[in-house]
């Protein structure tokens, strides 16, 4: 009968401790960003919305917890400038998590070339 008990060093829990934490981290991020795409669409809906308004009218627009009355242009401008920010907000994420799942992919390769079919690291695959 075969040996399959596997020795486990420090180094190897460190590698399989790292890759549990970032693969979480991954799919904190993937929350993340869908909220932003939310609230970029949101923002986008807000300014369609604009176009349909009488050019005279004042717009309240809310910044913190108090709505202030803006001309049009104005509006558009605060949302032009919000919209900006959450795609900078999206980039930023979506580098992270592009580094974060190539840190992933090479934890993959290390552990699985020392401990073969005895780890299963797919489990959250489909988050890939």
């Amino acid at each position: 009968m075969a040996d399959t008990s596997m020795h486990v060093t420090i180094e190897d829990q460190q590698k399989i401790n790292v890759f549990a934490r970032k693969n979480s981290k991954l799919g904190e991020l993937k929350d993340e960003i869908e909220g932003k795409k939310k609230e970029l669409q949101n923002l986008e809906d807000a300014a369609d919305e604009l176009l349909l308004v009488d050019d005279e009218e004042l717009i309240p627009y809310q910044i913190g917890e108090v709505f202030v009355n803006q001309t049009i242009e104005q509006t558009q401008a605060l949302l032009e400038e919000e919209k900006k920010y959450v795609q900078g907000e999206i980039a930023e994420l979506e580098e992270q998590v592009n580094d974060i799942k190539t840190l992933l992919s090479n934890l993959k390769v290390q552990l699985y070339a020392k401990f073969g079919k005895h780890i299963n690291l797919e489990a959250d695959e489909e988050m890939a």
